[in-house]
């Protein structure tokens, strides 16, 4: 079902709630309905499950305002655990001089691959992504970086909606945020990449402010 075609104007709450959805999905669709249109993907499914939910449009305020371009990072600011989205991280002369520097050469070049895994990075507002990793995904073989890419994709996709299907996941506002946390501590762990309730109780302390 393509919720942003010819049925968008039939969505309701439930159907909402029952699918994944991009960013990119999310702004389409509160441009839409005329909701605000900045903030994170949690901030924007709250906008539409509250329109959903028959709340009128102007009574609809954005969390906060679009915000003014971040202050770039210099190359002493950067390192390994450094986020790709949201930390002023960019592909400048400072990210430059932080990986010559890194990997002992008097100049570095930037690799197309590197700004593919940056772009999904920041397409997926996935916060988690960390210079680090993407040193890592610089130095496989590019078959290999498509390949743990369309792996990754399809593991978190899988992950979602096993976890949607947990009944208990009815009890938080937030899925997708909840759903978000969860995968980034089985992401990094040595086990399983497929949910399990028992993650529920193990990281209950973090994802207790979104229950219902």
């Amino acid at each position: 079902m393509n919720m942003i075609g010819g049925i968008m104007t039939q969505l309701t709450l439930k159907q909402f709630n029952a699918h994944y959805y991009y960013k990119t999905d999310l702004i389409k669709l509160c441009r839409r309905y005329n909701l605000p249109t900045y903030g994170t993907k949690a901030e924007l499914t709250r906008y539409l499950r509250a329109y959903l939910s028959g709340i009128p449009k102007q009574q609809i305020l954005p969390v906060r305002q679009p915000k003014l371009p971040r202050t770039r990072l210099s190359h002493n600011d950067i390192s390994l655990s450094t986020p790709l989205v949201d930390s002023g991280f960019s592909f400048n002369r400072e990210a430059r001089q932080f990986f010559a520097d890194y990997f002992g050469v008097p100049q570095f070049s930037f690799k197309k691959k590197m700004a593919v895994i940056k772009r999904k990075a920041e397409a997926d507002h996935d916060l988690t992504m960390t210079v680090g990793d993407l040193i890592r995904a610089y130095q496989q073989p590019d078959n290999l970086v498509k390949q743990s890419q369309e792996e990754a994709t399809y593991q978190w996709n899988h992950f979602v909606k096993a976890f949607c299907a947990d009944p208990d996941s009815s009890r938080f506002n937030q899925k997708i945020k909840v759903a978000a946390i969860l995968w980034h501590h089985v992401k990094r762990s040595s086990k399983s990449k497929n949910y399990q309730h028992r993650l529920l109780k193990k990281y209950a302390v973090e994802i207790q402010t979104f229950i219902k």
